[in-house]
């Protein structure tokens, strides 16, 4: 049977443990077969990212209209958008509703703490979201409002829900909640948190990638939001499991995306 076709369009990463890369392994790990828009080259490892050379729109855009014009492309997901200029030219083909089951991971800071993009940018895109997953600093930064706590979580969610997406995950990895993983989803007039068991582990580089684009897998498997984001959740938690013993690098090391670690197998994908 031939593969669902998912897109994404982000940053590379040198290290391939987030961006691009990250992409495509979850997108294969989840039964996707998929295609890529490079917005960025990022010069990068598990201690941090050293350069970026944000590439210039009119070449995003070729990429991105090759693609469209031969792939029968289900879902899409965004991530470093490189400059507002870019940003704009996605957002102007997303409004011509040409990116279906848009899902926005609003990467505006990487995990060691590099600025990767702009706010602006970013906002560009949400209104065309029907998934926006932001982690606790990044919805920090659009709100304008502290995020330290469930509470918190629980506010911008719902705060960024009404200005634009259809719904928004605020991820939880940073907040401290009793020794399990929060996150929050709101939209639709609901709002759910959901818990999961915290896994102890320093290899926690490109959760967000991760999750985001287990999000678009199975929105275009045809998934409803709240089961899409359930499955992406038990995805990273397994592949953080997976990898948690890992010593690739010597920062914040990558997941085990495909279920190398035999005891902790990787869900297979449900079917549509």
């Amino acid at each position: 049977m031939t593969p669902t076709t998912v897109l994404t369009i982000a940053g590379s990463d040198s290290g391939g443990g987030a961006g691009i890369q990250a992409d495509l392994k979850v997108f294969g790990a989840l039964g996707a077969y998929g295609t890529s828009v490079l917005t960025a080259v990022t010069a990068q490892n598990t201690r941090g990212v050293d350069a970026v050379l944000a590439l210039p729109p009119r070449t995003v855009t070729e990429q991105l209209e090759a693609v469209l014009a031969d792939f029968a492309v289900r879902a899409v997901k965004t991530g470093v958008l490189g400059t507002p200029a870019v940003a704009d030219a996605i957002a102007e083909v997303a409004k011509a509703g040409r990116l279906p089951h848009l899902v926005v991971d609003p990467v505006l800071v990487a995990t060691s703490g590099h600025a990767l993009g702009v706010v602006a940018a970013v906002e560009r895109l949400l209104p065309y979201a029907e998934v926006a997953t932001p982690n606790c600093a990044e919805a920090a930064a659009l709100t304008g409002a502290p995020v330290t706590t469930v509470e918190e979580m629980v506010a911008a969610a719902e705060t960024l829900a009404a200005a634009g997406p259809a719904h928004v995950v605020v991820t939880g990895g940073d907040v401290d909640a009793d020794g399990e993983s929060v996150d929050v989803l709101a939209g639709g007039g609901r709002t759910t948190l959901l818990r999961g068991p915290r896994v102890a582990t320093r290899n926690n580089h490109g959760t967000g990638c991760s999750f985001s684009a287990a999000v678009a897998v199975r929105l275009a498997l045809g998934d409803p939001v709240p089961l899409a984001v359930d499955t992406a959740k038990e995805y990273v938690a397994r592949a953080l499991t997976g990898g948690r013993d890992w010593k690739l690098g010597a920062g914040a090391g990558p997941l085990d995306h495909f279920g190398w670690s035999p005891e902790r197998p990787v869900p297979s994908a449900r079917p549509a």
